[in-house]
């Protein structure tokens, strides 16, 4: 069954609502939602309350011509990409990020601005790669817990080679910095999580299945197609932030 928007939304929501880095403080409700797979007026307030996120899935909404935020294209095209975000026009994604972050970074936002237009795209990985702090740090020369975050908080994406009842092995291309990029390694063996208390956030998940994963837990059972456009749309980021010298950012969303 094809999981609906508020639905897929708490999917992915999830894992880093549950570290408390982002959203409400109700991360347990999300997880009951996603389980359940049921969607009401309780699960969209929910959503809307992720300050980070909610945003950009107003403005894919809005260019996009659809009447709903939580609209399913909508939340699948900001959390692995589409082609539904070739319609938010460079210079209005600039205009939002100029209004959502000029206040913690003045004129700093000048340069956020600018790779929006040289490419940047209203989804997860732009903001996990280009908005906040941590690509700065490691160019910096911190190195260990940006990376481990950045790799954690990017989707990613792999087939499963072995699961239980609570976890699956995946392998899955882990980010490396190089001392000036980042790049993806070769895949490798990943031990994330399937259910916890009884509770899970994607159907489906067998030996074989391409899967996205969150922080350290599957979210959702991917079509070929979906991981391809995954893939595409993360090496599209990493060579976006790359290409720039210089990078800062704020720690929120």
């Amino acid at each position: 069954m094809t999981a609906s928007g508020p639905v897929l939304f708490a999917r992915y929501a999830y894992p880093p609502n549950a570290l408390g880095y982002c959203g409400p403080g109700d991360s347990r409700a999300l997880l009951e939602y996603a389980d359940a797979e049921t969607t009401d007026g309780g699960l969209v307030e929910l959503a809307r309350r992720f300050e980070g996120a909610w945003p950009y899935l107003a403005l894919i909404a809005g260019a996009a011509g659809r009447a709903d935020p939580l609209d399913r294209a909508v939340v699948e095209a900001y959390w692995i990409g589409g082609t539904l975000l070739d319609a938010v026009p460079p210079r209005l994604l600039a205009a939002s990020l100029e209004e959502r972050f000029r206040p913690q970074l003045g004129s700093a936002a000048d340069d956020l601005a600018a790779m929006a237009i040289r490419g940047g795209r209203p989804q997860h990985s732009f903001h996990v790669f280009a908005v906040y702090p941590w690509v700065g740090m490691l160019r910096a020369g911190y190195s260990l817990e940006p990376l481990r975050v950045l790799d954690s908080c990017r989707i990613r994406w792999g087939a499963v080679v072995d699961a239980d009842l609570e976890y699956a092995v995946v392998r899955t291309r882990p980010l490396r910095w190089t001392g000036s990029e980042l790049v993806l390694d070769p895949p490798r063996a990943e031990r994330v999580r399937l259910r916890e208390d009884g509770y899970g956030l994607a159907c489906g998940v067998r030996r074989g299945a391409l899967v996205s994963i969150h922080w350290d837990w599957i979210c959702d059972v991917l079509t070929e197609a979906q991981a391809t456009t995954l893939a595409r749309s993360t090496m599209q980021d990493l060579a976006l932030v790359n290409a720039v010298p210089q990078r800062v950012g704020p720690l929120c969303g």
